[in-house]
């Protein structure tokens, strides 16, 4: 029985210190330079995926009348000049919607290689993970707690047959008192270890980002706010309805998952082809002007500057 109990501590020890290192490693903080967030996209991407980024810059083009968006959910173009690649992705995709629907260019302009990019950049840099990068880490975790939670039961029924002379071990402490300390252990870290392991942003992302927050604390630039706050921050009342009624409705992220309204969920993996994964492409889903990452053809990756590559696209539909 104390062989047994020896042999679970070294499993359940081996296996938790293992995993744990394997996470901080995956997760390990990266230099000052590297952790730092160098503009208003970067800070969306990080707070709430492609869909924040183009939220950010249709605010900024509404803001300065260059765009106007009616009812319902009609955008119309009056100046179309663009300050950055984000902007002029939107008029583009906009210029390739065939009815000017917000919902259908807010997609199409997601997965633009000038929003895709950001992603694949700030993945580069370590700030945030690939979707599916620690997949394995996470399914390692999950089944270690797993396993201990099942393993207290057998220990009991174990127990049981033991005292009573018909179980097949030595006669010693109750096996359950020895073995539930490490088993509760392994649970916990199993568990926990799983949840870091799913998590989009890294230390130096939660870092970087907090560092951007503190330094735009009085941020009155609609896309700066948008950016920072989300949907709920902006500033027009109209074209605040108008984005949330644009943003519901099943989008589906990077790695194959189609979370429930993830438009805006704070999920960067969220219509995030993930350039810098190898075999991972973009393409559209006929399905209501949805989108989908890695799944259909009609789209193909193309090159991107940072040497991986990011989501081509077709218009906004």
């Amino acid at each position: 029985m104390i062989a047994l109990a020896v042999l679970i501590y070294l499993a359940i020890g081996a296996s938790s210190a293992a995993l744990i290192a394997r996470v901080s490693a995956s997760q390990r903080r990266h230099p000052a330079a590297g952790a730092r967030i160098h503009d208003v996209y970067e800070a969306a991407f990080l707070s709430g995926g492609p869909a924040r980024v183009v939220d950010a810059a249709l605010a900024a083009l509404h803001a300065d009348g260059r765009l106007v968006i009616g009812g319902p959910g009609i955008v119309a173009v009056r100046n179309p000049v663009a300050h950055d690649l984000v902007e002029r992705a939107v008029l583009a995709r906009l210029a390739a919607a065939p009815t000017g629907a917000l919902r259908h260019m807010r997609l199409g302009a997601m997965r633009d290689p000038a929003v895709q990019e950001i992603g694949d950049g700030l993945a580069a840099r370590g700030l945030v993970a690939v979707p599916g990068q620690n997949s394995a880490l996470a399914a390692w975790g999950i089944t270690q707690g797993v396993v201990c939670l099942l393993a207290i039961p057998a220990s009991f029924i174990v127990t049981v047959l033991t005292l009573v002379g018909a179980g097949p071990f030595e006669s010693g402490p109750p096996l359950i008192v020895m073995v539930l300390p490490v088993l509760i252990a392994g649970i916990l870290i199993g568990f926990l270890m799983a949840g870091r392991a799913k998590r989009r942003i890294s230390t130096a992302g939660q870092d970087a980002l907090r560092s951007y927050r503190a330094e735009n604390t009085t941020a009155y630039a609609p896309a700066l706010l948008v950016a920072l706050r989300g949907l709920p921050a902006v500033p027009d009342p109209a074209l605040r309805a108008q984005l949330t009624a644009a943003a519901r409705g099943p989008v589906r992220g990077g790695g194959g998952h189609s979370p429930p309204d993830t438009a805006d969920s704070g999920d960067p993996a969220a219509v995030w082809c993930a350039g810098s994964s190898p075999g991972s492409g973009c393409g559209s889903s006929s399905g209501g002007g949805g989108s989908s990452c890695g799944s259909s053809s009609g789209s193909s990756c193309g090159s991107s500057s940072g040497g991986g590559s990011s989501c081509g696209g077709g218009g906004g539909s």
